[in-house]
């Protein structure tokens, strides 16, 4: 898989079969000015919640590139609203076999309201499956013991968890999630975009090789191939 950083909690991970693209904030985040977000291709908009650092290009990406919205009900229908007609409503628990693969929508303990107000369900994360490999996209979340459950069922071969605090977990508690859900890669995301969740990166990466795991940060704009 090809996965290119966009800023913040912004992914877009190529597989074999389709492009697809997390929580899209970009053109108000002023640490990915350099990213253009009209040559971002997307298939599928995966979206953990409806806050608008999670959701600010969504609906400019998703009606360029015709993708279909992956999110819990209230979002998909959000969207749909705005346009984006070809959603697919998913909600906690819940699996389905999509043309790339399997997308499983799990818990997450946060808030979400969309930018206008409407109320836009309960925030979530995503484990998907394609090209032979498993990863977890966590979303913005607390730590929770439910992510137990995400390492007894599946073997994730990867993981993007937020590390930058004060709204999600903080380093220390992400180095606990990796053993909750037995995940060794780590890609660390929600951090420095804001003053609230400044991290020290050295001292972050630091930690985690003291346990014997790997927290890679993308820089953005940046590709990596796992």
């Amino acid at each position: 898989m090809n996965i290119t950083y966009y800023g913040h909690s912004c992914f877009g991970i190529k597989t074999d079969q389709a492009n697809l693209l997390f929580d899209p904030f970009i053109s108000p985040n002023k640490l990915a000015e350099k990213v253009d977000i009209n040559t971002i291709e997307a298939d599928f908009i995966l979206v953990s919640h409806g806050h608008e650092d999670h959701v600010a290009d969504l609906i400019e990406i998703g009606k360029r590139t015709n993708a279909k919205v992956i999110s819990n009900f209230e979002i998909a229908t959000w969207a749909a609203g705005k346009g984006l007609a070809d959603g697919h409503p998913m909600n906690h628990g819940g699996n389905w076999k999509f043309d790339f693969g399997n997308v499983k929508y799990v818990n997450a303990v946060h808030s979400s309201v969309l930018p206008d107000g409407t109320y836009g369900g309960n925030p979530g994360g995503f484990v998907v499956k394609a090209d032979g490999l498993s990863f977890y996209y966590a979303g913005d979340t607390a730590l929770t013991y439910d992510m137990k459950l995400l390492g007894d069922y599946d073997k994730i071969d990867f993981a993007f968890l937020p590390i930058g605090d004060n709204f999600t977990m903080d380093i220390n508690d992400a180095l606990i999630a990796a053993d909750f859900i037995k995940c060794d890669k780590i890609i660390g995301m929600h951090y420095d975009t804001f003053g609230f969740i400044e991290i020290d990166k050295a001292k972050a990466k630091s930690l985690f090789a003291e346990k014997g795991k790997e927290l890679i940060l993308i820089e953005i704009n940046e590709s990596i191939t796992i």
